[in-house]
């Protein structure tokens, strides 16, 4: 089963991270969320954190995780957060399993199909060759040409790790995400549906959620919502936590 970090007693609420996040990203928002009434679970996706590595890679495989999650922990009525590939998940989950989900929140995705555009990123994490023992600092040196942007390069150094004493590594799984890179973009299939609330919250920067694609997110979610948070761009929830918080506790109570 996959790792989670579980606080607070209440509503089971869900938080599922983006393509090479985990659930430590979400950890400040877990008290947060814990503190207004909810049993936070924070989960790390199959490939990510602290889960288990698996040749199969794609949106049915883990929305199947979730399924399997929300058994195991007897999990009803719940609601759901997701980031960019963690909004894919929840939103296969909430449209194939929507008798589960109460309240579904999608932050800076959509439905659509998206071209591959982590060729840099990529390219950077492959370029540390682990075998030579690099130190943090060297790591992030490494990463700096690929990956100039300062938070972007932060955000994937968290995923650093010793494996033993002078080995560091990263938790991700990179050679199942080099080989199936093509399924972070996939679309939603075109017959899902789910018709209970759904927020989509996007970054007033980002690109992710145009005017134009409000369309088809209604064909898929009628009873969406959509909030924008001025001056933030894709990981609009690290770039202004206050205000993601706000919107998204105002919805889901």
């Amino acid at each position: 089963m996959v790792y989670s970090r579980i606080e607070g007693e209440g509503k089971p609420l869900i938080i599922i991270h983006g393509f090479l996040g985990m659930s430590d990203n979400w950890k400040s928002f877990g008290s947060l969320y814990a503190a207004e009434g909810f049993q936070v679970h924070m989960l790390d996706l199959r490939n990510h954190g602290k889960s288990f590595h698996s040749e199969d890679f794609n949106y049915t495989v883990m929305a199947n995780d979730l399924l399997g999650y929300c058994q195991h922990y007897d999990l009803k009525d719940i609601s759901i957060i997701g980031h960019s590939m963690g909004g894919k998940v929840a939103m296969l989950f909430a449209t194939t399993y929507p008798e589960l989900v109460e309240k579904l929140i999608v932050a800076d995705i959509g439905p659509k199909y998206y071209a591959p555009h982590h060729d840099d990123i990529l390219a950077g994490l492959n370029a540390v060759d682990f075998s030579t023992k690099p130190d943090r600092a060297t790591v992030e040196e490494i990463l700096y040409p690929f990956i100039p942007d300062f938070g972007t390069r932060q955000f994937l150094m968290k995923n650093l790790y010793w494996v033993e004493p002078g080995q560091l590594a990263f938790r991700f799984n990179l050679p199942v995400f080099n080989a199936k890179i093509e399924t972070i973009g996939e679309a939603l299939p075109a017959e899902n549906h789910f018709d209970k609330p759904t927020m989509f919250i996007r970054g007033g920067n980002s690109r992710y959620i145009l005017d134009t694609d409000l369309p088809e997110i209604k064909k898929h979610f009628p009873n969406f919502e959509l909030a924008t948070i001025p001056n933030v761009g894709h990981w609009l929830h690290a770039e202004n936590p206050k205000v993601f918080f706000v919107e998204t506790i105002q919805f889901l109570k």
